[in-house]
């Protein structure tokens, strides 16, 4: 929403407000400092729409409120949820609430009923979380859709040899599948963790005063149940501002931005001509304004730069959290931060998943990398431990000086004959090695079948870990779709009941 010059005579509430603190504030303050505070709150307008129906449809039933009084408050406040054009935002009007407040109170007396007994802090923060719900489902969403494309790209990878990288060498080798599906399980612990704090998140604040309550009744649970949350925080000073959830928070944001920006990285690398492993679609692409012939991988760089992002994000919530605990500056900047930060964070995952189903795999290339160098030397080691009765350092020993031996050739330059000889003149031991066990060491998919177990690049692994994979993305899934749905429906329910009170 566009923020402009309000008409003078929706400033006179503010104004009367301003003569009770004999003064009005500075234009400075004004443009500085409630022209942020007003940004980082633009986007609560609905929902905190949404909490003050509630609030007044809940003193009506309790009767704080005036039938007749209550019953135009609700009608004003159903239009101002329509956000009217003489609606306009100002810094002058201070916050989003006091805004609100201006403009109702040109439309009717009933206003000094609004939010009896509540602070606005407090309408603000239930507004800050209703918000955040819907953003964190959102979120949850976006995990689960790019984690079916990565189980989806794992399964057709399943075979698409390769070489998995430590300290970005050549290590054994693997399958792009089994490469991807690593990812999988970290967005996994994402939506476990993701799902306890919605739980957290979805207790209402909303009527607990400032501090400690208050002496007209509020109706907690009511409230709670029309906004639809699942209960009510405890603790009513605790209710005002949760900061040990709101570093929860971003740090769930943290660590799914960093397993994304890892992945990242290596496709980057992946992407290069050195190592030529992948290529991304042009549509991910940019080129280069001066050089031609490059093809630069874009929405990586995106991708990662958002991981820096939240690492900065992470350490502002966490230092404006280390205040007095009724400090209410040290939530100002996450209002609008950190809803923002979920949003971004949804997009960056829609992001990796498109760019993930519309890669290239450069199959030949896979394959070569692995033949022309020594990634399957652990391979011979573990052969000569279980086929010639080496332990596994002699056999370390043995292979390692073949490859210094040989390093500009590849590891199928080995004979049965030269491993003989090497381990006699090395180990001084005799040892049997038929062309056949060596061939079977040195075979690609036998490499790959042969990791058998929970884990491994084989073929029965893989697949319980795909299975395994799909049902809990599924699950979470299915788990955010019922959620968000509960919560459209209260929201459409709560409108029909106001509307129906304020035209009775």
């Amino acid at each position: 929403m566009t923020v402009l010059h309000p008409a003078e005579s929706l400033q006179q509430h503010v104004l009367e407000i301003g003569a009770r603190l004999q003064g009005h504030p500075s234009d400075l303050l004004v443009s500085s400092v409630f022209a942020r505070e007003l940004h980082q709150q633009q986007h609560l307008f609905d929902a905190l729409g949404m909490t003050d129906i509630a609030q007044t449809l809940v003193a009506l039933e309790l009767q704080p409120i005036p039938e007749t009084e209550g019953r135009a408050l609700l009608a004003a406040l159903l239009e101002l949820q329509q956000k009217p054009d003489d609606f306009v935002l100002s810094p002058e009007c201070g916050d989003l609430y006091t805004n609100r407040e201006a403009w109702l109170t040109e439309r009717t007396g009933a206003v000094g009923w609004l939010g009896a007994g509540r602070a606005r802090r407090e309408a603000i923060t239930t507004a800050f979380v209703i918000v955040m719900r819907k953003a964190l489902l959102d979120y949850q969403l976006a995990l689960t859709a790019l984690g079916d494309v990565m189980v989806e790209q794992a399964a057709i990878h399943r075979l698409s040899i390769m070489p998995d990288y430590t300290y970005l060498q050549a290590a054994q080798p693997t399958t792009l599948g089994h490469y991807l599906l690593s990812f999988a399980y970290p967005l996994i612990r994402d939506l476990e963790r993701l799902d306890l704090l919605f739980k957290q998140l979805n207790c209402s604040p909303i009527g607990c005063g400032s501090t400690n309550g208050s002496q007209i009744p509020q109706g907690r649970q009511q409230a709670a149940q029309l906004l639809g949350f699942a209960g009510v925080i405890e603790h009513a000073r605790d209710a005002m501002w949760q900061a040990d959830v709101c570093i929860n928070c971003v740090s769930i944001l943290n660590t799914g931005s960093i397993t994304l920006s890892r992945l990242a990285e290596d496709l980057q690398i992946f992407s290069t001509q050195e190592f030529g492993l992948i290529e991304l679609d042009d549509r991910h692409a940019r080129a280069s304004k001066i050089m031609p012939q490059k093809k630069n991988p874009f929405a990586l760089t995106h991708v990662r730069a958002f991981a820096n992002k939240m690492i900065g994000l992470s350490a502002t919530v966490t230092a404006s959290s280390r205040t007095p605990s009724g400090q209410p500056d040290n939530r100002l900047l996450i209002y609008g931060e950190l809803p923002e930060a979920v949003r971004q964070a949804t997009e960056v995952s829609e992001l990796m998943a498109e760019v993930l189903e519309h890669l290239r795999f450069k199959a030949d290339r896979g394959r070569q990398l692995i033949e022309s160098g020594w990634t399957l030397a652990t391979d011979l080691a573990e052969t000569l431990v279980l086929e010639c009765g080496l332990d596994f350092r002699a056999a370390h020993q043995l292979v390692g000086f073949l490859a210094g031996e040989f390093q500009q050739y590849s590891v199928s330059v080995l004979s049965p004959e030269i491993i003989i000889a090497a381990c006699e003149q090395r180990l001084g031991r005799r040892i049997e090695l038929s062309r056949a066990q060596l061939e079977k060491a040195l075979d690609l998919l036998h490499a790959i079948e042969s990791r058998q177990e929970a884990g491994g690049t084989s073929m029965s692994s893989m697949e319980a870990m795909l299975n395994a994979c799909s049902a809990q993305f599924t699950r979470y899934r299915e788990q955010a779709l019922i959620l968000r749905t509960y919560l459209e429906d209260k929201e459409e329910e709560l409108l029909r009941l106001a509307e129906a009170l304020a035209t009775r």
